[in-house]
């Protein structure tokens, strides 16, 4: 049976004075063990869980980020599918803003660092090629949505 996580592709945006349309940086937290890799929060379905609130658990639990300090983006869910562990995996993945630019990041023991990077910065972060085509696909699902 393939093992199922769900978590949140986290951005902001940055308000440039000199450019019209902001600037759109991901947040991504380095894992504590392993190879260290770098993705957004995401966690393993819990009993009794649908996918959409264990992605907002695990947020809050990985980044510190509460639920009442995103807003989820409409129409944008990505499945992932790859093999961790000699075993197949899903990852879905949502949108979601955070509602304060400075908004404080506590992560867990499970990571050791974070970053908030562009989208190009972000993709060289993330090692697998999954993980940079659906921080493309985000990206550009948010360029194409932006009034």
């Amino acid at each position: 049976m393939a093992l199922r996580a769900c978590g949140l592709i986290i951005f902001r945006r940055c308000f440039i004075s000199t450019v019209d349309k902001p600037k759109i940086e991901f947040l991504l937290l380095q894992a504590s063990d392993g190879i260290h890799h770098w993705t957004p929060p995401k966690g393993h379905v819990e009993p009794g869980e649908n996918d959409l609130e264990t992605a907002l658990r695990e947020t809050q639990e990985e980044a510190g980020i509460a639920a009442d300090q995103l807003t989820i983006i409409e129409g944008f869910r990505r499945e992932l599918r790859y093999v961790a562990w000699e075993k197949p995996k899903t990852v879905i993945y949502w949108l979601a803003e955070v509602k304060d630019y400075n908004v404080e990041i506590r992560l867990s023991r499970e990571h050791q660092a974070y970053r908030w990077l562009g989208l190009d910065e972000a993709c060289q972060l993330a090692q697998f090629k999954e993980m940079k085509a659906a921080l493309q696909e985000g990206h550009r699902f948010l360029c194409s949505t932006a009034s």
